[in-house]
């Protein structure tokens, strides 16, 4: 059975960052691409960063560019999310995903495993 474990959420200041990670357990569990979606409250969910296998394509969503990476460490089943510069706006329950190939990366019904997700706080 596939589970997607997120942590490293906390709270932060503006301006701070934090680094969150999502572990993979599963047999033979390396799926195609990983990803992290978040859900602000009474927002619906949205996308913010995706990697592919590999590692060398990343996605990002047009309010986290250049603030967030994304990265992957396969050995490990693992994905991180490292955010820093971080906004009030940013504020919400984390969530990894998981996906085979093909399909829209930023469409959340590409998604087939999900975590429980980690909240993140933000505040001015």
């Amino acid at each position: 059975q596939v589970q997607l474990v997120e942590s490293g959420g906390g709270s932060v200041q503006a301006g701070g960052s934090l680094r969150l990670s999502c572990a993979a357990s599963g047999r033979s569990f390396n799926p195609y691409l990983m990803a992290w979606f978040r859900q602000g409250l009474g927002k619906e969910r949205e996308f913010v960063a995706a990697v592919t296998r590999s590692g060398y394509s990343t996605f990002y969503g047009d309010s986290v560019r250049g603030r967030f990476t994304i990265s992957r460490d396969n050995a490990k089943n693992a994905v991180y999310l490292q955010m820093n510069s971080l906004k009030p706006e940013d504020t919400g329950v984390f969530y990894c995903a998981a996906a085979g190939p093909g399909g829209s990366v930023r469409d959340q019904r590409e998604y087939n495993y999900w975590g429980q997700g980690t909240q993140v706080t933000v505040s001015s």
